[in-house]
């Protein structure tokens, strides 16, 4: 790609830490590149991890996109939801679908991943003010409409939403497993390929979307989990990654 090119970029920055023999490295490369990863960003102000992630996979989708073929940025983190509509009157269905990048946890009446995923799918009830005009029977009915999972992603990103409309964190603790399966929320029951292994952690200490600090719990190849805290690398176990306030969850199938 002519000019800037996040795949490049990341591809640099990568190159630069397989061949490291340093516990930690500068992405120099991705920090000198903000404002091209989004034309907000600004150096020593705190921003969102969650928001950074998407406008660096979205940079890199930009780079690599090539005709109507699928970028190797959709073959690994895209994943499709289906909404489906059912009026309550007639019983006629009609489905939309969204992909999706990450999926977008609420966690305030959840203590677990599996709750707010269980709540994430679960049907709401359109009646009063909500009802639809449905095409089939031609009436104000109520209506039915729920979320479900139709394609699975490659590496699934989990976002817990810690932060309200007003800024104020939510520090609940909200329990995560390190072995998920999404057959449960799947739109077609007995669906393969839906098992998934943690491998990345990411944490917000603070209380508030405008202060705090960021860090990491990530698993090598070997299985060895390790945190991540600016140039500090320190290997570490399993149960402390395991009560920590995730913000952010990787899971790979």
């Amino acid at each position: 790609q002519q000019g800037f090119c996040m795949m490049c970029t990341m591809e640099e920055h990568i190159r630069k830490v397989l061949l490291s023999s340093a516990s930690a490295v500068q992405p120099r490369p991705l920090v000198n590149s903000l404002k091209r990863i989004g034309k907000h960003f600004r150096h020593n102000r705190q921003e969102d991890a969650h928001e950074f992630l998407c406008h660096v996979l979205l940079a890199m989708q930009r780079a690599c996109l090539t005709g109507s073929s699928r970028s190797i940025i959709q073959q690994l983190f895209e994943g499709l939801l289906r909404s489906r509509l059912t009026c309550l009157n007639c019983g006629a269905v009609s489905d939309c679908y969204e992909a999706f990048l990450d999926l977008p946890l609420d966690i305030r009446g959840a203590s677990s991943v599996s709750a707010a995923l269980q709540n994430f799918v679960q049907l709401e009830q359109l009646d009063g003010a909500n009802c639809i005009r449905c095409k089939r029977c031609d009436t104000v009915a109520a209506a039915s409409k729920g979320f479900t999972i139709q394609d699975v992603p490659q590496v699934l990103t989990l976002c817990l939403k810690r932060f309200d409309a007003t800024g104020r964190k939510i520090c609940k603790p909200v329990r995560f497993p390190l072995r998920l399966d999404l057959r449960p929320y799947m739109c077609q029951a007995g669906a393969e390929g839906c098992l998934y292994s943690l491998y990345a952690v990411l944490v917000h200490r603070g209380g508030s979307c405008t202060s705090g600090h960021y860090f990491c719990y990530t698993k090598a190849s070997n299985g060895q989990w390790y945190k991540m805290d600016d140039s500090s690398v320190e290997p570490c176990s399993v149960g402390t990654v395991l009560q920590q306030s995730a913000y952010l969850l990787f899971y790979v199938r």
